[in-house]
């Protein structure tokens, strides 16, 4: 019992939150992004960076606020010690990205391609994101809260410390992933469309346990049916 009991307290250890402290930022001036290109220190304000090629490039103490980010090329990128608020787009490429240190506010996102991506110390708090692409990356003590995510895709991901707090996932896919202290009791809304047999390493509440247990039934191969008379 005293074993199963540490395992518990391992399983919902608290999530590290980035604390983002920006200091006094420089407007960013005319021109786009450009590859490679190296960011410190910028204030991104409604600004249209729609269709720009930021391949690889390095965002170190950016805030980006109101930013439209519709198709901008930002795989490879690194976005360290930074503010997205507002941002908005649709199919965003954040491939192989690495995020540490992030608070993401009110994004309002469709198709972002983070597939291969590594996150740590990163919160995306409030706004949308459908279709979010998330397979194959690496997430390490990462929190979204208030936030709704239609049909994330999780799959073959690593999560690490990741919690879910007040949020909707509807028809997520876990399909291959790998959960190491995932905190899910406090999901507001939580359709798993595939791989419910992947939530080992994580945490849920007693009522998600009845809700998700026709999945578990099926997965394992139990019928379920009314008697007879």
């Amino acid at each position: 019992m005293a074993r199963n009991a540490k395992q518990t307290q391992a399983v919902v250890r608290p999530v590290r939150r980035p604390e983002v402290r920006l200091p006094p930022l420089a407007p960013f001036g005319p021109g786009g992004l450009e590859p490679e290109g190296d960011y410190d220190g910028f204030e991104f304000r409604d600004r249209d960076l729609g269709g720009q090629d930021g391949r690889g490039a390095r965002f170190m103490d950016c805030g980006l606020y109101g930013v439209a980010l519709d198709g901008t090329g930002l795989s490879r990128a690194r976005v360290i010690d930074s503010v997205l608020d507002g941002v908005r787009g649709v199919g965003t490429d954040l491939a192989e990205a690495s995020l540490r240190d992030v608070e993401v506010t009110d994004a309002r996102l469709g198709g972002v391609q983070l597939h291969a991506a590594s996150l740590e110390r990163v919160l995306v708090r409030g706004g949308k994101i459908d279709y979010l692409n998330l397979r194959r990356a690496r997430l390490k003590d990462v929190v979204f809260e208030g936030c709704v995510l239609v049909e994330p895709d999780f799959g073959g991901a690593r999560l690490e410390r990741v919690e879910f707090r007040d949020c909707v996932l509807r028809r997520a896919d876990f399909s291959s992933a790998t959960m190491v202290g995932v905190d899910l009791r406090t999901v507001a809304e939580l359709d798993i469309a595939r791989g419910v047999d992947r939530l080992a390493g994580s945490v849920i509440s007693p009522s998600q346990l009845l809700e998700l247990a026709p999945a578990f039934a099926a997965q394992i191969g139990v019928r379920v049916e009314n008697t007879g008379g």
